[in-house]
């Protein structure tokens, strides 16, 4: 899994591509853009709630910290990072 631990900061803003029904999950940067693979369906925001675990695990964070500020049924998602 991608190691992106460089980007906590309390306050930052986080753009995501959510790629779902994925074979396997997984975290990566592609061009600058960090790609997340679940293997969720998109129905119910199980693959947001996915992909944000799947975030919070490659910052190394709480999954609580990362709230959902734009993207609820986009591909592209833009989290933010409360807390200390």
């Amino acid at each position: 899994m991608t190691d992106l631990s460089h980007l906590v900061q309390p306050g930052t803003t986080i753009a995501i591509r959510v790629a779902p029904n994925a074979r396997r999950a997984g975290v990566d940067v592609v061009d600058g853009q960090i790609r997340i693979t679940v293997t969720e369906t998109p129905e119910a925001g199980k693959a947001t709630e996915a992909a944000r675990a799947a975030l919070a695990k490659a910052l190394g964070v709480a999954k609580t910290r990362l709230v959902l500020v734009r993207g609820a049924t986009s591909r592209d998602k833009l989290f933010r990072l409360d807390g200390t």
